[in-house]
């Protein structure tokens, strides 16, 4: 990148995370001149933020923690917002020896209450000293601070306080580092612990995964709350040193493009990841009627990676559709497959092989016998890579029996990565972890040693004994005309005369009774066509089903709150 931006080539010879502690990478990587680069929402360079000028404010930081009486072992919570007060009180936390515990910040899916019940459930479970917030949001935040007796803080009035300089505790490599809560956890929050090896153990194994080179630079709209970009797009590119962009989150989803100019701009070979909705949103924002080559030059972007939510191939086919004229070739494609309780890389697709799917039967994937009442119906399963180093992955029976290859069962991943367990709540870390391995509650099987993830345990829908996914159900809403991924949330229910049945809700525009009534009986047909079930479809207002913070829909918070009465359906006459 130019117009001041940190370079992205240096000659401090790159350490691929091969360090004892979180600390001790940022000390080596303030050796550079590489550094984090601030954007706005139209990609301007709004600051260039140094390695060694966050060294220089991070122990600044700890400092400050240490004279209000922060100790080893105590957390400390902070609102990811991307920006340079974040990254320097990160790592002051952990130069204090405390744990930060990264929140996430208020999204559109939700009201204002809804938010301060999030973050007052979040600070319960983690029970930190303080928490830090950006001014703009000091009266929610605050809030949830005050409700749980945590001393509630805006980072611009700490970060203008003084301090005497102190001496920082020493970590050691199986200290905790920080806490991250999965982007689910919002009734019964589980915060992962992550030890200083588990984490660079895990950044090492990903940046040989990708094979990081000399001329890589990273650009990200990823919220830092969320595992693939904490981990991934803030402490990876300190852990090797690679120069990264940034726009914020909410910046992204208000002008998706924006991702692509950057990504265009940059000068350098080109690391970006994103879920599939991201890949998505700007495909379909792609007029048709402007050339792609026109406004984006994306030929240096050689990884592509995909991960966080179910890869969907249709969707990575639109993208190449869209803008393989500006330069953007499939196979930077990079599938993978991980989660916060691996600290977050499981598997990794060795790049350069792209999106490589398999057709499996739908009654393979339901785990019953074939069917004979209707055609066979097939569903594309992503290879999502193969396990990265030190990582090892094995499929399982319910009963925890091993599985051979191509058998469809639960996945289990066991490997210096993983974490060490769910903070204060012993119950729920022996229910996902025995013996060094961990349960991922993810289904899939492997082939030639590739990993393929077929969904989510909890998610299915068991039918008189029959299993089925969620996501073929939406899917099959999502062929009809004016639907997309997003607006449909299929679960279980019990009906009044004691029966499971599946129920689909559907964000509906539509404001006529008459077209809804249509469109409802047409969901109705689609889903029997395609699944063979009958179902309840209940058409509900737009932005109404339920996200986690990093964006995806929870299926299980829809169900609860359907059942609850908090998702109202639009009343249509039979």
């Amino acid at each position: 990148m130019t117009n001041g931006a940190t370079p992205t080539l240096d000659t401090l010879p790159r350490r691929f995370s091969d360090f004892e502690t979180v600390g001790e990478a940022l000390d080596y990587a303030a050796m550079g001149v590489r550094g984090l680069n601030f954007h706005d929402a139209r990609g301007t360079l709004v600051r260039a933020y140094p390695f060694a000028e966050l060294r220089t404010d991070a122990l600044a930081n700890a400092d400050r923690l240490i004279a209000r009486g922060v100790v080893p072992g105590d957390r400390i919570a902070l609102i990811a917002e991307t920006g340079a007060e974040f990254a320097a009180l990160f790592f002051g936390v952990i130069y204090a020896g405390a744990w930060p515990v990264p929140l996430p910040l208020p999204t559109s899916f939700g009201g204002r209450e809804a938010y301060i019940d999030q973050l007052a459930v979040q600070l319960a479970s983690s029970d930190p000293k303080m928490l830090f917030y950006p001014g703009e949001i000091a009266q929610m935040a605050g809030a949830a601070a005050s409700a749980k007796g945590i001393e509630g803080i805006e980072w611009e009035t700490f970060a203008a306080s003084s301090a005497p300089r102190s001496t920082l505790p020493g970590a050691q490599p199986d200290d905790i580092a920080y806490l991250q809560y999965s982007s689910g956890s919002t009734r019964f929050p589980h915060g992962v612990a992550v030890t200083h090896r588990a984490l660079l153990d895990n950044l090492a194994a990903h940046s040989h995964g990708m094979e990081l080179i000399e001329s890589d630079r990273c650009i990200s709209w990823l919220p830092w709350y969320h595992d693939m970009g904490l981990v991934g797009c803030f402490l990876s590119p300190v852990a090797n040193q690679v120069s990264t962009d940034y726009l914020k989150t909410e910046d992204f989803a208000r002008r998706p493009l924006a991702w692509l100019d950057l990504i265009s701009r940059n000068q350098g070979t080109t690391l970006s990841y994103s879920p599939t909705f991201g890949y998505d949103i700007c495909a379909r924002r792609m007029s048709s009627q402007t050339k792609a080559s026109d406004r984006f030059d994306l030929s240096r972007w050689r990884i592509a990676g995909n991960g966080a939510d179910m890869i969907r191939p249709d969707v990575m086919q639109s993208f190449v559709d869209a803008f393989a004229e500006a330069g953007f070739k499939a196979s930077a494609f990079l599938p993978s497959y991980g989660l916060a309780e691996a600290t977050l890389a499981v598997s990794i697709m060795p790049p350069g092989e792209g999106i490589v799917v398999e057709l499996v039967e739908e009654t393979q994937l339901s785990g019953c016998g074939a069917a004979t009442d209707r055609p066979q119906r097939f569903r594309a399963i992503v290879n999502c890579g193969k396990p990265v180093r030190d990582m090892r992955v094995e499929i399982r029976e319910e009963d925890g029996t091993p599985l051979p290859e191509r058998a469809i069962g639960k996945v289990w991943a066991s490997g210096t990565s993983i974490m060490e367990g769910y903070f204060r709540d012993p119950e729920a870390t022996a229910a996902c972890m025995v013996d060094g391995w961990l349960d991922t509650g993810d289904m899939g099987y492997l082939s030639d040693g590739y990993v393929y993830i077929v969904g989510r345990a909890k998610d299915m829908i068991i039918i008189n004994g029959k299993n089925h996914w969620p996501q073929d159900i939406e899917w099959a809403v999502e062929q009809l005309p004016g639907f997309k991924a997003g607006d449909i949330a299929a679960f279980a229910i019990t009906t009044p005369g004691g029966e499971e049945t599946p129920a689909v809700l559907v964000q509906c525009r539509t404001s006529d009774n008459e077209e809804r009534a249509k469109l409802r009986d047409a969901i109705r047909e689609k889903v029997r066509a395609i699944t063979g079930m009958n179902c309840v479809v209940e058409l509900v207002p737009p932005r109404t089903l339920p996200r986690t913070s990093s964006g995806k829909l929870s299926r299980a918070k829809a169900r609860n709150l359907y059942l609850s009465g908090e998702i109202q359906p639009y009343d249509i006459a039979a």
